[in-house]
């Protein structure tokens, strides 16, 4: 197994990028003499959430036209409620599309963003968890370790025995066979304690160990003790800080966003209210079983999202209607004279063009079959003698004609192939 930087195609690409980032940030904090692998993550998460922000704004522009126009389309869909024949959902789903062109948008204005940001946010995760894996100075001093111990006969049980104490899903045992990177792997969430046993345990190379494990736990090192390596857990301790503060911003995050109105219909209120409540929650619950490196990730993300609510809420709210929805049917009306095509329509041609499919391929197959039948009709008119070859009556095949052999053939597969001799 390679160090694990992500190979998954889309994922392993951003991964890969923001990577790059990440080490960059980590030379410069080190050109000046710091090495903080939670203030490397922190101005990474800036940097992130600057990558973000134009697909926020669009989202937050949906959502402002979504709030004129959820009236009109409450309005509709009560016109056309408890009928569910074809006709009128069609003319449903047409009147809803005419508001959505009205003010220049799509039923997906805010999916697409979200769809987008999906593979970031994985890729990001991939680089904070596994941070030797996408900084090479970072690396150096783990496969210093490596190469040291490795040497040593029986490495392997000492390393296991060292690991089943840890008691963490995050890390593995190793094998003798086990590539450097992959031990790097293990290696990145071992503690202090982990550390001093690792050293005790190689007395021969105990001094390449702790030299290089003081390095990597220096550059852990948040503040006040706290390891980006480490997960808080259950326990208390000062690790809950972490998901203190993650649960508190997220949740000034979440009340920062508007809620929509009555007009958008009761379970949609009921669920944004939800979520507000849910995802706290499940913040506190995700750093609480994750590596701090995360929590600071999250906490970091929170607030910065917290802060460009307030400035785009108040940017929203002295936004002139009218120019926003005239700038937005222009926009619209550019891309469909260029002959771009919004997420709804291309994914509306790929289902006709499925169902055309399909329907002509049903056409085929009742034209085959049609002709099917003629083939045995006429070759039962022809000839007598072929009308029952279940019966055991001899057929002259040479005086059966074109089409009087292909009904025989036709016959005996049936025959061969359905014992039962059943009609088709």
């Amino acid at each position: 197994m390679l160090l694990t930087q992500s190979t998954t195609p889309v994922i392993g690409w951003i991964a890969a990028f923001l990577g790059y980032v990440m080490a960059v940030i980590f030379r410069v904090l080190s050109s000046v003499g710091i090495e903080n692998i939670g203030l490397c993550i922190i101005f990474f998460t800036i940097f992130v959430r600057i990558l973000l922000l134009p697909m926020m704004v669009s989202q937050q522009k949906f959502q402002k036209l979504n709030s004129v126009m959820q009236p009109e389309i409450s309005k509709i869909q009560k016109k056309y409620r408890g009928k569910k024949d074809q006709e009128s959902l069609q003319k449903q789903n047409d009147e809803i599309k005419a508001v959505y062109e009205k003010y220049g948008t799509s039923a997906t204005g805010g999916c697409l963003q979200l769809l987008i940001q999906f593979p970031i946010l994985i890729s990001l995760y991939q680089v904070i968890r596994k941070i030797p894996a996408y900084i090479p100075e970072v690396k150096a001093d783990y496969a210093n370790i490596v190469n040291a111990f490795s040497g040593v006969d029986g490495y392997v049980s000492k390393v296991n025995k060292i690991i089943e104490g840890l008691g963490t899903n995050y890390v593995r045992s190793i094998k003798a066979d086990s590539t450097v990177n992959y031990v790097i792997d293990q290696l990145t969430y071992f503690t202090k304690d982990a550390w001093t046993q690792l050293a005790d345990a190689f007395p021969a190379v105990s001094n390449v160990i702790t030299t290089n494990s003081k390095h990597i736990i220096d550059m852990n090192n948040f503040v006040a003790g706290i390891n980006i390596t480490q997960i808080p857990g259950f326990h208390p301790s000062i690790y809950w800080v972490i998901p203190a503060l993650a649960g508190i911003f997220q949740f000034l995050s979440a009340k920062t966003i508007r809620q929509p109105g009555s007009e958008a219909g009761d379970s949609t209120a009921q669920m944004s209210k939800s979520m507000t409540t849910m995802m706290p929650l499940m913040s506190v619950y995700f750093c609480l079983i994750m590596p701090v490196g995360i929590g600071i990730y999250w906490i970091t993300s929170a607030l910065l999202q917290f802060i460009q609510q307030i400035v785009l809420n108040k940017y929203f709210d002295s936004v002139d209607m009218d120019k926003l929805v005239e700038k937005n049917k222009e926009k619209a009306a550019k891309k469909k004279a260029k002959g771009r095509k919004s997420l709804t329509e291309r994914f509306s041609a790929l289902v006709t063009g499925r169902n055309k499919e399909e329907e002509n391929a049903g056409v085929r197959v009742r034209s085959e079959y049609s002709q099917y039948r003629t083939i045995r009709g006429n070759a039962a008119i022809k000839t007598k003698t072929f009308q029952d070859p279940h019966q055991g009556q001899q057929v002259d095949y040479e005086k059966l004609g074109e089409i009087g052999k292909a009904a025989y053939s036709v016959q005996e597969f049936d025959k061969k192939n359905n014992p039962r001799g059943g009609n088709h």
